[in-house]
């Protein structure tokens, strides 16, 4: 996983609540056993709908991701958060995410950016009004930012999860960082008990 420090780009406007990982990625997608290619099926059911935030030109090749409160919620599928990233979002600011959502983006590199609900609120109007509306999430400062709407807004995320997304470190990668004690560990036990082969 690449480090993540600051996500700059123009942002879609997901004026919507409750979003749950069925409608991020639906059960229909969940027969992949690769964790690539899941892009074509983000919001595969409301895409259908020409009209959907998704569809229209002035949001393709966005990287950010404005959504309403309480995204993400629902089951524990990573695939909503592959389809995510494989979509191309690199950040998602809401005013709340779902437990399990939240801690699944960390170990893919996917900001989960935690904003107030009247941050989260001017954040999707300001976006809605105009999609060209550059917009950058700091993960090093815990501040998202629109510099020509004039709102800096500060997210919450935890300690543990940011450093895993300022170093890179996904779940192998946190592993190896105790690569050193591990081994040391390894050496010291008795022979009799079971081990890894070398």
């Amino acid at each position: 996983m690449e480090p993540v420090r600051v996500v700059t780009g123009r942002a879609v406007p997901l004026d919507r609540s409750d979003v749950d990982t069925d409608q991020i990625i639906p059960s229909d997608w969940l027969k992949r056993i690769e964790r690539t290619g899941f892009g074509k099926g983000l919001f595969a059911e409301w895409r259908d709908d020409r009209d959907f935030v998704l569809n229209r030109p002035e949001h393709a090749g966005a990287t950010i991701l404005v959504a309403g409160p309480n995204f993400g919620v629902g089951s524990s599928r990573e695939h909503a958060v592959w389809a995510l990233v494989d979509y191309g979002f690199k950040a998602v600011v809401s005013p709340r995410f779902g437990d399990i959502f939240r801690n699944n983006s960390t170990r893919s590199g996917l900001v989960p950016a935690q904003v107030s609900p009247e941050d989260g609120r001017r954040l999707l109007d300001a976006v809605a009004a105009d999609p060209s509306l550059e917009l950058s999430v700091d993960v090093e400062r815990r501040v998202v930012e629109a510099p020509a709407a004039g709102i800096s807004a500060r997210f919450a995320i935890d300690d543990a999860a940011a450093e895993r997304l300022l170093q890179g470190l996904d779940d192998i990668g946190v592993t190896l960082a105790h690569e050193g004690e591990i081994a040391a560990f390894e050496a010291g036990r008795p022979s009799w008990l079971p081990a890894l082969a070398p």
